[in-house]
C-alpha cells in the first residue's frame, strides 16, 4: 500500500458480480468516495482525508488503477481505456446502467447496516460522477453528491455525440425512481466548471430530472482543461461546500 494511504484499512467487498479492494477511514456516518480517472491518487485521497476530518466514515472503493499512484498523462490514458471496455461501466450506451451501481448501492447498504443513522452520503468525479445519482434508487442514499459527471462519453458525432452528451447514465426505470425520490424531497449536489467539454449539457438533464431538488454549483473555468473541481484542480469553496452538504444531511443537530 502506498504511503499516501497510511491510516487507511484495507479489505475487498464482493457484490454484484464484482470484487473489489475497499480503504476505509473514520467515524461517524457513512460516506462512499468513488474516485475519477486514473484511480485513487494523492489529491483523491487527500479530499477523502478532509471528509474523514469532518466527521464521517469513508469508503474508497478502488474500480481502476493503482490505489496511491500519482496523476500522469500516460497512466490516465492507461485507466481511461480501461474504463472504456471493462463491463462494470456503461461508457458508451444511452439509458442504461452501468452495472459497478449494483456493488456501489450493496456496498452503500452494508455499511448503512452497520451504522445506522439517517443514511449514508456517496461522491463520484469524472467517469463515476453520475454514480451517486444511480444509488439514489436505494432509500438509504440520502446525501448523493455528483462532481463533474461524464458517463457516457461524449464520442461520435451529430445527434449520437449530443445525446450522449446528455445522458445521466439511468435506465429509464432507474431516472423514475430517482425523480420521485428528488420530488419527495432528496437533494443532489452536482459541481462542475461551466467550460468542461466532458460534462457536456448533463446539468440541463439534471435539472429536468430533479428540479428544484438539483443544487448546481458551476464554476467559471480558468484554463480549457479544468476538470476536477474536488481534486487536480480543485475549487477550495466547493470542496468546503460538499462537506456542509453531507453535515447538513447526514449529522442532522
Amino acid at each position: 500500500m502506498s504511503d499516501v494511504l497510511a491510516g487507511w484499512e484495507k479489505s475487498e467487498f464482493t457484490a454484484a458480480g464484482f470484487t473489489r479492494e475497499v480503504y476505509r477511514r473514520g467515524e461517524g456516518p457513512g460516506v462512499i468516495v468513488v474516485h475519477e480517472i486514473p484511480g485513487i491518487t494523492p489529491n483523491v485521497t487527500a479530499f477523502a482525508n478532509e471528509v474523514v476530518a469532518a466527521g464521517f466514515t469513508v469508503l474508497m472503493p478502488s474500480l481502476v488503477g493503482q490505489p496511491g499512484r500519482a496523476m500522469a498523462n500516460g497512466y490516465a490514458l492507461q485507466s481511461m481505456a480501461k474504463v472504456c471496455i471493462a463491463r462494470e461501466f456503461s461508457n458508451m450506451a444511452l439509458q442504461q446502467t452501468s452495472p459497478i451501481i449494483g456493488y456501489l448501492r450493496a456496498l452503500a447498504r452494508n455499511l448503512h447496516n452497520e451504522l445506522g443513522g439517517p443514511g449514508v452520503g456517496a461522491l463520484g468525479m469524472c467517469f463515476s460522477g453520475g454514480f451517486a445519482l444511480g444509488m439514489m434508487v436505494d432509500d438509504i442514499m440520502v446525501a448523493p453528491v455528483l462532481s463533474q459527471p461524464s458517463l457516457p462519453f461524449a464520442m461520435g458525432f451529430g445527434r449520437k455525440k449530443a445525446a450522449r452528451a446528455a445522458d445521466v447514465n439511468l435506465s429509464p426505470d432507474d431516472a423514475l425512481i430517482v425523480a420521485r425520490r428528488a420530488a419527495e424531497g432528496c437533494q443532489v449536489l452536482g459541481l462542475r466548471y461551466d467550460g468542461d467539454a466532458l460534462v457536456g449539457t448533463r446539468f440541463d438533464t439534471l435539472r429536468e430530472l430533479l428540479g428544484d431538488a438539483f443544487i448546481a454549483v458551476e464554476l467559471p473555468s480558468r484554463t480549457k482543461r479544468d476538470h476536477s473541481v474536488l481534486t487536480e484542480h480543485r475549487d477550495e469553496p466547493s470542496v468546503q461546500r460538499v462537506l456542509q452538504f453531507f453535515r447538513e444531511k447526514l449529522q442532522p443537530a
